[in-house]
């Protein structure tokens, strides 16, 4: 069996090399290093590069190198072929959006060279040996230097003039070895942090996908970035679907994993919706693009991670600010301990204690490890911010309708009330959907779907105003209509309901939710729709509170009786019915000033204030896209259960940066003191600070996998 996986990898590569000349520079076992003479070009930027080839099924890493012009691919020969990385790599398709932003292996060379600088000494005569030593620890003198005149006192200043000094003290073998230590620390360092922005690389450059599309009554095959909405697109067993739409054909079972999380793969039938990223598994769609390029799901989740990237929490800011002091703290103890002692070893033993890369490095890489580790359970969280509020919770609030009962609603009922010419239920029904099909929300798919499902057309209307925090309107053929909560449509419309309201409140205690429409003559209609629990709901709630959840509150805007009954069965500690988009951030802010933190979990329009002034907004994922906005947290999969995961993954991540902070500091300062006594040498003070720098990242990176919320 060795000997045919061999010739059959030979074989591969003979091949390879004949469709892709001068291509590949080194090859071993499940390794290849290959040329790219436009790497570092606009639209061939590293990181775009890697995430290409990373997307591979089989490959497990890519390092792109722009100097070399060339990019290493490590992958699982069982799984993927030397052919097929090369064939994919071939297929990439240059994308000039995505900044270059350089990964350099300078720190792997200059280990090379102090390694082979320390081997060659004893055999060199000592003029050579200062021009060796000198050579060697030259960048670790020019960056203390540029980093003194550019940033001020920095701990690269200190380092510097701890090698400097061993230096100009005749030290060599002290200076060389210092120096290698230091540069092990940072190449370690940088590896750990890269380590760490690939646990979102996939998040962060979502790799471009071709599409069959019908043009012309033909199907061609075009770039995604070509795409418009409006196309009917044809995805096949196994293939990406590239944009958001629905399903106008065919049936198949979609794999969602790669964007909610979701790990069963379901079932997308015609008026179902699908989202760009997923894949196609069993089956055949056809599908109608109503999302294309940065419109679409995944590239939301992109820019949405980028700017969660950009929030520093209070953790990393108070981390910083302890590391910035430290290194002052560091210098003075050193000039203290120096003029009392006039001992040069423990100045440079002092120098060599660094507080600031463990503390820099490790808040931020436990904050994308912890980002990386929901998006992989499907939510996404704003940064680092969201993580520690999150924890912190003690208070959940619910908005009912989509969050504890189902997002698929049903229409029941639709009932003209002031009889119109060429008005009848039907009709009504094809209005509300032509409007409402420009918004993402249950109630708003759940009309669109039953419009389609009856097979009514398209009503021709002008541009539709969203009316924040109440409802739609558009001017259609026939005048302005108007579509909404009873609320609006009263207060502030002046459309009064009154004369219906024997039969709204019928509708309302069969547990109807009810879409009122008006126009300029007055009340149009009623759109009766049926919700139902989630399974799932009880368990949940009980689960949060084994969590630290104290509070339960349950907002809805049914009536009071209804409203009392659900959330009695459900255990609230407070329910609040018949609630208005301005009463539900009124009582968040009650509950706020009672001292609690408050999290708010909404998905519609009118929960936008709400999600925007608790401590936490969580946005259920096919909420309306002002909801998705304003919240810290994006839930990607339509599962209840995945707050739950959030809480856990937020509390275990903040322990672990925590801790991870604690010891940094604590460890740091054990060795400065060793070092101001005189009891730990400079090289012993570099060992044992890159050792605890090295533990604290490795730590913050292991916390991907202890996070995990089954734990």
């Amino acid at each position: 069996m060795p000997a045919t996986v061999t010739t059959a990898n030979q074989r591969a590569l003979v091949v390879a090399r004949r469709r892709h000349p001068d291509r590949i520079l080194h090859r071993l076992p499940g390794r290849l290093r290959v040329g790219l003479p436009r790497l570092g070009q606009r639209g061939y930027a590293a990181e775009s590069i890697e995430t290409w080839l990373y997307a591979l099924p089989g490959v497990m890493s890519s390092r792109a190198n722009v100097r070399r012009g060339c990019v290493v691919i490590e992958f699982i020969p069982q799984q993927v072929s030397t052919r097929q990385v090369l064939d994919h790599l071939a297929e990439y398709v240059p994308d000039p959006s995505i900044p270059h932003r350089d990964h350099q292996d300078d720190g792997l060379l200059a280990l090379v060279s102090s390694g082979l600088t320390l081997a060659l000494l004893p055999w060199v005569s000592p003029t050579w040996k200062w021009v060796l030593a000198a050579l060697n620890v030259s960048p670790t003198l020019a960056q203390g230097a540029d980093t003194l005149l550019r940033r001020g006192i920095k701990v690269e200043v200190l380092d510097a003039v701890a090698v400097g000094l061993s230096m100009a003290r005749g030290e060599l073998y002290p200076a060389l070895v210092t120096h290698g230590l230091l540069t092990l620390g940072g190449y370690l360092e940088q590896r750990t942090a890269r380590r760490s922005d690939q646990l979102l690389q996939r998040l962060l450059h979502p790799p471009p996908t071709w599409a069959w599309v019908e043009r012309d009554g033909a199907l061609v095959q075009v770039a995604d970035t070509e795409l418009r909405v409006g196309d009917l697109i044809e995805v096949g067993c196994g293939e990406r679907v590239p944009v958001d739409g629905r399903v106008v054909g065919g049936v198949a079972l979609v794999d969602q994993a790669a964007v909610t999380g979701e790990h069963v793969a379901v079932r997308k039938e015609p008026y179902r919706r699908v989202i760009s990223g997923s894949v196609v598994c069993e089956g055949r769609l056809r599908i109608e693009a109503t999302a294309v390029g940065a419109e679409t799901s995944v590239a939301r989740v992109a820019h949405f991670i980028r700017t969660a990237l950009t929030r520093r929490s209070t953790t990393w800011r108070e981390a910083e600010r302890l590391a910035n002091q430290r290194v002052y703290f560091t210098l003075v103890s050193g000039a203290l301990v120096y003029a009392l002692t006039r001992n040069i070893q423990r100045l440079q033993a002092v120098f060599l204690v660094d507080y600031a890369c463990a503390l820099k490095l490790g808040v931020p890489i436990g904050i994308k490890v912890g980002m990386a580790c929901a998006a992989r359970h499907g939510v996404l969280m704003r940064g680092g911010e969201a993580i520690e509020r999150l924890a912190a919770v003690d208070t959940v609030v619910f908005d009912k309708t989509g969050t504890l009962t189902h997002s698929e609603l049903t229409v029941t009922e639709v009932e003209v009330l002031q009889p119109q010419p060429d008005v009848d239920p039907a009709t009504l029904l094809a209005l509300v959907a032509s409007v409402e099909e420009h918004a993402v929300h249950p109630i708003a798919e759940a009309v669109v779907s039953a419009a389609k499902a009856q097979g009514l057309q398209h009503v021709a209307h002008g541009e539709v105003d969203y009316l924040v925090a109440h409802g739609l309107s558009a001017q259609m053929p026939s005048g302005r209509i108007i579509i909404g909560s009873r609320h609006y449509l009263e207060a502030h419309e002046g459309i009064d309901f009154a004369p219906y309201a024997e039969r709204i409140a019928t509708l309302y205690a069969a547990g109807r939710i009810v879409l009122f429409v008006g126009n300029a003559q007055g009340p149009l209609g009623l759109i009766a729709l049926r919700d139902t629990l989630r399974a799932e709901t009880p368990a949940t709630l009980a689960r949060l509170r084994q969590l630290g959840i104290r509070h339960l509150v349950m907002i809805s805007g049914d009536r009071q009786q209804r409203a009392l009954a659900l959330g009695e069965e459900l255990g609230f500690d407070a329910i609040h019915a018949e609630v208005s988009a301005e009463d539900k951030a009124q009582l968040i802010r009650q509950l706020q000033a009672t001292g609690a933190q408050v999290a708010f979990v909404g998905d519609g329009i009118n929960d936008g204030p709400a999600l925007s002034i608790a401590d936490v907004g969580i946005a259920m994922p096919r909420g309306a896209e002002i909801a998705r906005a304003t919240a810290d947290l994006v839930l990607l999969d339509d599962r209840l259960a995945a707050i739950i995961e959030a809480r856990q993954i937020a509390t275990a991540t903040l322990q672990r940066i925590q801790f991870n902070v604690r010891a940094a500091i604590g460890i740091n300062t054990a060795l400065l003191l060793g070092a101001l006594s005189g009891r730990i040498s400079p090289l012993a003070s570099a060992i044992l600070h890159n050792g605890t720098t090295i533990g604290v990242l490795l730590n913050a990176l292991r916390g991907v996998r202890s996070q995990h919320p089954t734990d």
